[in-house]
């Protein structure tokens, strides 16, 4: 038994999870299994109930807000785990009867009985008549594509059975392999077209899972750097060697989330996380975690991530091109790999979006990648360890005009713009402008002119000009 106040608490050796807060949303008890299943040892106690239900409460002032209905009714709630990875509960909050400056939430884990329930349900949709398929569009659309794709990969080959340099032989590699996936993407598109009719099926296969983000990470760490963002990879010991499912979707997926990372962010860095979440017979939950530290998303907007044709705004879609489709179809995919797609953000302090797929379990899944660690034989590089805290503090330090921190990556990214516009690359240079003036937002008017001229010249490619404001600027951070 545990004791809390002056009440005594015989919930401990409970199955389900017992959480007790207080009016401040302040938490003041948990039982070992709400330890256990999120993975808290012993500083559960005083962290707040938003921190573990973010998706419901809220904090505010001295207190939270929430639409959670409290009472005896059961609710389905998003619980995070320390480590930011979550699963769903079935949860009854009510107040305590003995002290009305507090609450009980009750809650248990129902994710074998989700993923169990999902499969029961895609048995019946497969048995369900087909709808119609309006594909037309669909079709048009990929045999356009097709032409110059396989102009690309014809080129590319061809370039491949004349080259002898082994660094230009694995560039070009790489690019035939993209085209290659890109090919049965566009081959497949029109099986998207089949989804409401449920006739759309994953083609799941055994296939070596680091391999693989090594084939992700090799994808985007050009472009990334090139923007002076930082880039780290990490998987999780636990996931086997060896897993089965569809290779191309979970890279689809994978790719879709870093561009969109990498796509709106100029300052900071961007993280990929792999880790195994669940276990269900022979099939494992992976759980998968791309952060970074971008332009954010409004909370009023994040419903919209989500929808064919949707962005934020217009003016995301002027500044940043693309159709509002590539989330869309990550959804459908992660949903038809029996998982779910979140997102966490914040407005001009960057984007965590999270998502779950169940994969099947080789045999020797004993055999992990612990092997692969070695920094010698690896691309991967590991996230530095700090704290959340520090993280954070370190990025607001960048943005904020004037700091060390704020100098130095000023001073940097001037220095690549200028060898940007030495060697003639104005696009290149228009990139790092962008982060010139991120970094001084804060600024004093002078500066914000000063900044305000180097853009303009760079915009009209006027060398002199870019030359002598890129000094006057320079001079101020020596």
């Amino acid at each position: 038994m545990e004791q809390n106040g002056s009440c005594i608490f015989p919930v401990d050796d409970a199955i389900e999870m017992i959480i007790i807060f207080d009016r401040t949303g302040e938490i003041t008890y948990v039982n070992t299994a709400a330890k256990q299943k999120l993975e808290f040892e012993n500083d559960l106690c005083g962290k707040h109930i938003s921190d573990i239900f973010p998706n419901s409460f809220r904090l505010s002032g001295d207190g939270f807000e929430t639409e959670y209905p409290f009472g005896m009714e059961q609710q389905n709630l998003l619980a995070y785990r320390r480590n930011l990875t979550c699963f769903p509960v079935e949860a009854r909050i009510i107040p305590d009867t003995e002290s009305l400056e507090r609450y009980i939430c009750m809650a248990n884990d129902i994710l074998e009985k989700e993923h169990l329930g999902r499969e029961i349900e895609q048995v019946k949709q497969e048995a369900q008549q087909a709808l119609k398929v309006k594909s037309e569009f669909v079709a048009n659309v990929t045999h356009e594509l097709r032409t110059p794709v396989n102009g690309i990969l014809g080129n590319v080959r061809e370039l491949i059975s004349q080259e002898t340099d082994r660094k230009m032989m694995k560039s070009l590699s790489l690019i035939e392999r993209c085209c290659e996936d890109m090919h049965k993407i566009i081959n497949n598109i029109l099986d998207f077209s089949k989804l409401e009719a449920g006739k759309f099926t994953l083609e799941p296969r055994r296939f070596h899972f680091k391999n693989m983000m090594d084939y992700v990470k090799s994808n985007h760490i050009n472009k990334i750097t090139e923007k002076g963002l930082g880039f780290f990879m990490t998987i999780s010991p636990k996931i086997p060697e060896y897993i089965i499912g569809d290779e191309l979707r979970i890279v689809q997926i994978l790719n879709n989330l870093i561009s969109n990372a990498q796509k709106f962010t100029t300052l900071g860095k961007i993280s990929v996380e792999a880790l195994k979440t669940a276990r269900v017979n022979d099939r494992i939950e992976l759980f998968f975690i791309v952060k970074d530290s971008g332009i954010g998303i409004d909370q009023a907007d994040k419903d919209k991530l989500f929808q064919s044709f949707s962005q934020v705004d217009a003016s995301i879609s002027r500044k940043y091109g693309g159709t509002g489709l590539g989330l869309n179809i990550c959804k459908q995919l992660v949903e038809l790999m029996g998982g779910r797609i979140e997102v966490e953000s914040e407005k001009n302090k960057g984007s965590i979006f999270s998502f779950s797929i169940w994969v099947g379990a080789c045999e020797d899944e004993n055999n992990d990648i612990s092997q692969f660690n070695d920094k010698k034989e690896s691309l991967f590089s590991e996230v530095p360890v700090t704290s959340q805290t520090d993280e954070e503090t370190v990025q607001d330090n960048i943005r904020s005009y004037g700091t060390t921190e704020n100098r130095e990556v000023l001073k940097k990214n001037l220095s690549k713009l200028i060898l940007c516009v030495e060697m003639d690359n104005w696009e290149k240079a228009e990139m790092f402008m962008e982060t010139v003036k991120q970094l001084t937002e804060e600024a004093p008017q002078d500066v914000k002119r000063l900044v305000l001229r180097l853009k303009m010249a760079i915009q009209k490619e006027n060398y002199d000009k870019v030359a002598a404001t890129y000094e006057e600027l320079n001079n101020l951070y020596k």
